[in-house]
């Protein structure tokens, strides 16, 4: 029989340990959901499965998936969208993934093909206990404010969402209803934009949570303006100095085993990683989905595609990528 253990401080996530010899489909559908849902993040431990497995588990939970257009993921399983975790040796700052974008996932699912000989751990964070300790007047702060993001429209991108690459201002103002961006027009081009609460509810739980693109947009890319907040300003620094600070004490690593199967809720825990010793060793499988038993993100357009079947996003256009 599986073992069940709960979240710890230095492991909050749940683990399901096999019992030996045992494959994954004996540990009941059921008890996974539930420590998910409750949780926000399970590592399945010791279970014997190989990429089709990993696919097999993906497919009981997602309706639908997206890929990730970041120009340097291996792709493993083109027919099932899934790739390899981005390359390099970099530590990753906390995020969710694909928060740079109005289709993020509901679920992030990670399988363990080689585990790096030093380094290269995932790192989880649980992102409603962030909001938990915030001071504060900087949790109210945030709770009245949303994300701006802004970004080149490019040919690509005009052309999947409104059908032409070159439209005019009458088509720009009246995209499609399942389109999640509105277009401006600039002097220096035509630019996407979309917004998100800066502290969103989970999906499970209806918990205020902190997970969007600040801190990977100002701890690794160095984008001081990307996104702002609704009224054009630039979040404060002091507000991202306290998100660190309520980050740090609640970090945890995973440390790679081969075949660990990790699930996580992207709508509260996020993640990242810490830098890699032995790049060119650690082979680590990635699946971006979206849930069949959970209701679509209230702020989502109509009938959006990324929830119908395998979603291939336009052309990545402002070299922002995870």
């Amino acid at each position: 029989m599986p073992e069940f253990l709960a979240p710890t401080p230095a492991t909050p996530y749940a683990i399901v340990q096999a019992g030996a010899g045992e494959p994954i489909e004996a540990v009941p559908t059921a008890a996974i959901g539930e420590l998910f849902r409750t949780h926000g993040a399970v590592l399945l431990r010791g279970f014997p499965v190989d990429l089709e497995g990993f696919h097999a588990f993906t497919d009981i939970w997602c309706a639908s998936s997206v890929f990730n257009e970041s120009p340097d993921r291996r792709l493993l399983d083109e027919a099932h969208n899934i790739q390899s975790v981005n390359g390099g040796s970099a530590p990753f700052p906390l995020h969710p993934e694909l928060s740079r974008e109005p289709w993020k996932p509901d679920v992030c699912f990670f399988f363990c093909l080689q585990p790096p000989v030093s380094g290269g751990e995932t790192t989880v964070c649980d992102g409603a206990e962030i909001v938990r300790r915030l001071p504060a007047d900087i949790r109210d702060a945030m709770a009245a404010r949303r994300l701006l993001y802004v970004q080149p429209a490019l040919p690509e991108t005009l052309s999947y969402w409104l059908g032409e690459a070159e439209p005019s201002d009458a088509r720009l103002a009246s995209p499609p209803a399942s389109c999640p961006y509105r277009f401006v027009r600039t002097p220096a081009g035509v630019m996407r934009v979309f917004t998100r609460p800066m502290l969103h509810r989970t999906r499970f739980g209806n918990q205020p949570a902190f997970g969007n693109f600040l801190l990977f947009a100002r701890d690794y890319l160095g984008l001081p303006n990307f996104p702002v907040m609704d009224n054009g300003q630039r979040v404060p620094d002091a507000w991202m100095d306290a998100v660190r600070q309520a980050a740090a004490d609640i970090t945890a690593p995973i440390l790679w085993l081969p075949g660990d199967l990790l699930m996580v809720d992207n709508s509260r825990v996020m993640h990242g990683r810490r830098a890699i010793i032995d790049a060119d060793n650690r082979l680590i499988a990635s699946y971006f989905g979206y849930l069949r038993d959970a209701a679509p993100d209230p702020e989502e357009p109509a009938d959006p595609p990324w929830r119908r079947a395998m979603f291939r996003p336009p052309t990545a256009e402002a070299g922002v990528s995870v």
